[in-house]
């Protein structure tokens, strides 16, 4: 299951997340069950030491548990909300560079994902202390938690993020989330291996005595329940699908995922997995891509994998007033959100279940809204990447004024480039000063936006003869 409904983690410089590991869904799902139950139980800051022994004793019993073992004492401090939200506004800053954020920012608008106003730094910062209720920093090597949240709520919030203080005494979880810092595919891969790991053991300790791994629909209980209750919180209704999408992975099918391994395992195949863990967020919504036998690893129905290289192009890199901002990998988490906000969730779960690799590059000029974007997907079949293509051909359409299909169907000879015998099929051209065009070259969906009208020839012809 791939579509979330109207709910959708931020693009981590994975896209567009902190690095800092935060529950925000879970959090806010306890503390609004809380709510809705009537507890009245008194907060942690009425008896801060017996709030701290209770985090000593959770992280013994989420040891016991998973199998991670407890390496060194647990540093934790009780926090006010204004002490939170300050702390959570220093790390945005303090984990992303400027221009990080600006890259990011500048590849949604180039896609079309939110509008030329939008200003991500201020997005995270409230999109983040909108619902932080206490987190593990593996930056600082500490349990922060919230002294308002009574202690039932704060019991089950623990089992979550100290399952984090876990792994990264074992694993080191900030070189881990960083190690793949110019991927970000691969990050939200990492991530939704780290979040969906502690979700299930956070699971696991409601459920008690009740293996959850024989618990019947239980993404789909996860999944309403965090829909439901996260309605409650204005910043996160009101995001754009993509970033809701992309919120909930790591936590949802992360959680699918690492039930996969346990099913197969137990929690010491899912402890291998920071060895080796999933690269690509296809392996996450395909576990079995990921967790079959060394013997099954490769089999006939296999895409053949090949190096997907998408070079800065001179056309580009030499255009007056244009910089380059960002160059990353969307990956089937990517392009499943964009495709369900710019399409529906049901297209995009029809076309993104053959991807194979991507690549893309954004550029950025002096005027207001002035970028270029040039992309390069490759999909398991050709019928795969003429899916996506008319998808995308679809999405070019609404946003760009003149857009003219060339071909519909299977390429004609008039619907083919002509360098370099290239077999490229022209799906979509426009004219003008920024020219958008679309080609599908057997597997792969090539596409440029926003091209300088003078550099459009040089820099098709660069896309329909990449090797």
């Amino acid at each position: 299951m791939k579509s979330y409904q109207a709910a959708v983690r931020l693009p981590e410089k994975s896209r567009f997340c902190p690095l800092l590991i935060i529950t925000f869904v879970l959090v806010a799902c306890l503390v609004a069950f809380g709510q809705q139950t009537g507890q009245t139980q008194a907060s942690p800051a009425d008896k801060p030491e017996a709030a701290l022994e209770t985090a000593d004793a959770v992280l013994r019993q989420m040891s016991r548990l998973t199998g991670l073992p407890v390496k060194e004492p647990l540093k934790k401090q009780l926090l006010s909300r204004a002490d939170i939200d300050r702390y959570l506004k220093e790390n945005i800053n303090a984990e992303y560079t400027p221009e990080e954020i600006h890259g990011e920012e500048a590849a949604l608008k180039a896609f079309g994902l939110v509008g030329l106003g939008f200003d991500l730094e201020k997005f995270l910062i409230s999109f983040y202390t909108e619902q932080a209720a206490g987190f593990y920093d593996p930056r600082h090597k500490t349990m922060f938690m919230a002294n308002w949240v009574d202690p039932a709520a704060q019991k089950m919030v623990l089992s979550h993020e100290l399952t984090h203080a876990l792994q990264d005494q074992s694993f080191d979880l900030w070189r881990f989330m960083r190690a793949t810092r110019d991927d970000d595919d691969a990050s939200s891969a990492r991530e939704a291996l780290v979040e969906g790991y502690a979700t299930l053991a956070m699971m696991q300790v409601m459920l008690g005595s009740i293996p959850i791994e024989k618990v019947p629909a239980l993404d789909a209980s996860m999944e309403a329940m965090v829909n439901q209750q996260m309605e409650e919180y204005p910043v996160f209704t009101k995001a754009p699908y993509f970033l809701r999408f992309q919120a909930l992975f790591p936590y949802v099918q992360g959680m699918h995922f690492v039930r996969a391994g346990l099913v197969l395992g137990g929690w010491k195949r899912l402890n291998q997995c920071f060895a080796a863990p999933p690269t690509t967020t296809a392996e996450i919504f395909q576990p079995e891509s990921y967790f079959r036998p060394p013997a099954d690893a490769t089999t006939a129905t296999d895409p053949v994998v090949r190096p997907l290289t998408l070079p800065p192009p001179s056309a580009l890199e030499r255009a007056p007033g244009l910089m380059r901002v960002e160059n990353n990998i969307m990956g089937e988490l990517g392009y499943d959100a964009l495709i369900g906000q710019l399409l529906t969730p049901e297209e995009a779960d029809k076309v993104t279940l053959p991807w194979v690799a991507d690549r893309y590059l954004v550029y950025e000029g002096p005027a207001t809204g002035q970028f270029a974007l040039v992309a390069r997907t490759r999909w398991s079949t050709s019928e795969g990447a003429s899916g996506f293509c008319d998808d995308y051909r679809s999405i070019l359409e609404k946003r760009s004024p003149g857009a003219v299909s060339e071909s519909h169907g299977a390429a004609s000879p008039e619907a083919r480039t002509e360098h370099s015998g290239s077999s490229s099929e022209v799906l979509l051209r426009t004219a003008g000063a920024r020219q958008t065009f679309l080609l599908r070259e057997g597997d792969e969906c090539r596409w440029a936006e926003g091209v300088p009208g003078d550099k459009a020839e040089a820099l098709e012809k660069w896309l329909a003869d990449l090797p």
